[in-house]
């Protein structure tokens, strides 16, 4: 066993699928050019804005399509995720010394929704002999990883964490701590959501977690605009290969950025709330900052968890105040603007944009900013892509329970 907790983790793949693209690039654009992929769900007895992935052909990612049909949707948008970020790194081959410490952390937030509606519903009318024997199997939110894992041959470290919105900057930051102490060497890791359905959107709205105000479905999601009244529920997923330095170099890989730093801790305050304060909310940003020894004025961009709750924006504009200051000029923005809130793929989403950013110099806006909050009184790019030039990016992800986490990344 390697214990180097010294060793640098880089980012060398990429793959994600979200209500604005089929892919990493044409989801970029997307985010470049202000867009909102926000639309409405056609059931008329729930008619709530959603963020959809539409019009996409999987079957050419699968050896044989009928296997997409014994699949939960959760796993078809984790699975083409984690394909496109290995087509992504340029791995072609895989020896078995590789495989041996080559892992895999892809996980949901609430993992096999469909699944569950669908075999329940069956239960419910047919009995037990009616249920499908793949049912579990499908909707157990690990499976996605064992999935991904079985398509490569892969015997790394394997895992899910589901912290709900939290879910991908988990796996994400466990995932690196596994590769930084020397229990593997690259990692899949992100997360997948898919819960667009009755059950998903209407447990979510009795809770009155989503926006019902009378608008558009396109502006609806407006985080830290005075108007926001709950957030878009979304669907999509985001995955990332991570690898050691030294490993991504010798073979010549196209670098994206270093993770530096990864805090992760509780609010322990209640069940959907965060706490008022935003106390660990700015704890764990401190701990991401601290781990990777880099002072708060370093920071040049804060991808926001930004859900467009009342309390959450707030909390987190709190919490980014106390570390960076009460008149702080760094930019934040929230992507979840322009394609709802996916739950356990954001983390993942969102760092693939800060990814991009990176590489392009462009920070994505928050759209729909368009009545200011006193409470939330930061620069929030409203409403178009500022270009900019960044080096270090702070991205924060927030879940029911309390969970809290934030990533830390380093252009390179």
């Amino acid at each position: 066993m390697h214990m180097l907790s010294g060793r640098r983790i880089v980012i060398t793949g990429i793959g994600m699928i979200t209500p604005l693209g089929k892919d990493a690039s044409s989801t970029w654009e997307g985010f470049k050019n202000g867009r909102s992929g926000i639309t409405k769900y056609d059931k008329d007895y729930l008619p709530l804005p959603i963020g959809r992935v539409e019009d996409i052909d999987f079957s050419p990612f699968f050896k044989d399509s009928r296997f997409i049909k014994r699949l939960d949707r959760f796993n078809t948008l984790g699975i083409v995720a984690a394909k496109m970020a290995m087509k992504d790194s340029g791995i072609t081959e895989i020896s078995d010394e590789l495989a041996e410490r080559f892992g895999v952390c892809v996980g949901s937030g609430i993992g096999g929704l469909n699944t569950f509606e669908e075999q329940i519903f069956k239960l419910n009318k047919k009995g037990h002999r009616a249920l499908n024997p793949f049912f579990i199997p499908s909707a157990i939110v690990n499976i996605c990883s064992g999935f991904i894992a079985m398509e490569y041959n892969l015997h790394g470290v394997n895992f899910a964490i589901g912290t709900a919105c939290a879910t991908s900057n988990h796996n994400i930051g466990e995932a690196w701590k596994n590769i930084k102490h020397g229990y593997a060497d690259c990692c899949l890791a992100g997360g997948a959501e898919a819960t667009l359905l009755d059950s998903g959107i209407g447990a979510f709205n009795r809770m009155k977690a989503l926006s019902s105000r009378d608008c558009p479905p396109e502006e609806a999601s407006c985080p830290f605009d005075s108007r926001r009244d709950g957030f878009v529920i979304a669907e999509g997923a985001g995955v990332v290969l991570l690898e050691e330095y030294d490993l991504a170099k010798k073979r010549g890989a196209r670098i994206y950025a270093e993770i530096v730093g990864y805090g992760a801790n509780a609010d322990g305050y209640h069940i959907t709330s965060p706490h008022p304060e935003g106390a660990f909310a700015k704890r764990a940003m401190e701990i991401a900052l601290e781990q990777a020894k880099v002072n708060p004025e370093e920071v040049d961009y804060i991808s926001a968890h930004g859900t467009s709750t009342p309390l959450g924006d707030a909390c987190e504009t709190k919490a980014i105040k106390e570390i960076f200051g009460f008149k702080t000029d760094i930019p934040v923005s929230s992507i979840k603007s322009m394609i709802g809130h996916t739950l356990g793929a954001s983390g993942a989403i969102e760092i693939i944009a800060c990814l991009m950013s990176f590489k392009d110099g462009i920070l994505p806006p928050t759209i729909n900013l368009l009545s200011p909050d006193s409470e939330c009184d930061l620069d929030y790019i409203p409403n178009t892509a500022r270009e900019k030039e960044i080096t270090y990016a702070l991205s924060n992800s927030f879940g029911f329970g309390g969970h809290n986490s934030s990533l830390l990344l380093k252009k390179i």
